[in-house]
């Protein structure tokens, strides 16, 4: 048995010295040591020799196998060096010396990184974070933040029906109520998500992102609103803003103010973003209206709310002075790399 290992592994070594070519080099790999091979077939027999020849039969046989491993590799390695000084040999202007590329390293949205900026910022302030589902039912996202079927600020919200009670949510208000309903008072929530109205422009697009926060408690007021706002929008703004607030209306708050804050494009001096005002309109906000606290099973007369609600995009906008909302959904990748 041991004269037949060494006769197979010199013709295997052999044959191996007369290899021009990677393939009657693998035929030869495939006919000693595959499944079906010379040399795999004596390793298949040991077990049928008497058990003082296997341990010796088995070590020739592994010797063999690795020494003919060792050939097959080393040829390989010849072949491969060849085939490599050949094809430099032809792309002559082919430099190996050159540095190779570098991969570029992928970045957030950054719509993503204001959302992050802002959640972090809240965090810190102890506030929780709520979700909901973006397809709403009619109850959630009108009746229980005091829009009745009849009220004609369902005409502001353009909203896109599934059909007569599901429909595409226009604002993350609706969160309130369920995380209200679900978690009652007193609470600190904000939430961030994709909201749809049926608008487009320059400033406007069918799907953009808001954020919603509400303050529920016993004796919370406008003055508490005013410091919240105030502090969060010089934290994401990096400096102190002047703010001012005008009255405005909307149905789930009482009173409803809009904020408008000093321009961060010309420093309130007049611009063409501001319109020569000085200011920029941000958000909406006021007292959560007793409805809506009652529609969540909350007493009015011991709890009161304050809420706002501000689109992130527009946040975006300000804070890298991009001219057009659009741009956050085009994927331009020249674009987005300027948001490390």
């Amino acid at each position: 048995m041991k004269a037949d290992i060494a006769n197979l592994l010199s013709g295997a070594l052999n044959e191996l010295s007369k290899v021009t070519s990677a393939k009657a080099l693998e035929e030869i790999r495939v006919s000693y040591l595959g499944k079906q091979g010379r040399l795999t077939g004596i390793l298949k027999s040991v077990g049928q020799l008497p058990p003082e020849m296997r341990a010796q039969v088995g070590q020739e046989v592994n010797t063999a196998k690795q020494t003919l491993i060792d050939a097959i590799q080393g040829k390989r390695d010849t072949f491969e060096a060849q085939q490599l000084a050949q094809s430099l040999t032809v792309n002559a202007s082919f430099d190996v010396s050159l540095p190779a590329r570098g991969l570029r390293t992928g970045t957030l949205h950054p719509i993503t990184q204001t959302i992050h900026r802002i959640q972090d910022h809240f965090f810190q302030l102890g506030f929780a974070f709520a979700d909901g589902p973006e397809i709403e039912d009619d109850y959630h996202n009108f009746e229980a933040l005091n829009i009745p079927g009849h009220h004609p600020a369902r005409d502001m919200h353009d909203t896109f029906y599934i059909n007569m009670d599901r429909l595409l949510r226009t604002h993350t208000s609706s969160v309130q109520i369920r995380y209200l309903t679900e978690n009652k008072a007193p609470c600190r929530v904000i939430s961030t998500g994709r909201v749809y109205r049926c608008d487009s422009d320059l400033t406007h697009t069918p799907m953009f992102h808001q954020l919603e926060g509400m303050v529920i408690d016993k004796q919370i007021h406008m003055g508490h609103l005013k410091g919240l706002l105030a502090e969060f929008l010089s934290a994401f703004f990096e400096r102190e803003l002047k703010m001012r607030f005008r009255a405005s209306y909307f149905p789930f708050t009482e009173p409803s103010a809009e904020v408008d804050v000093q321009c961060v494009i010309c420093d309130g001096h007049g611009c063409r973003v501001c319109k020569q005002s000085g200011w920029l309109e941000i958000l909406g906000c006021g007292m959560m209206h007793p409805n809506v606290l009652q529609h969540a099973g909350i007493d009015p007369d011991v709890y009161q709310g304050i809420a706002f609600g501000v689109g992130i995009e527009r946040l975006a906008m300000l804070r890298h002075g991009i001219p057009d909302l659009r741009l956050f959904f085009e994927n331009d990748q020249p674009f987005l790399r300027q948001f490390p």
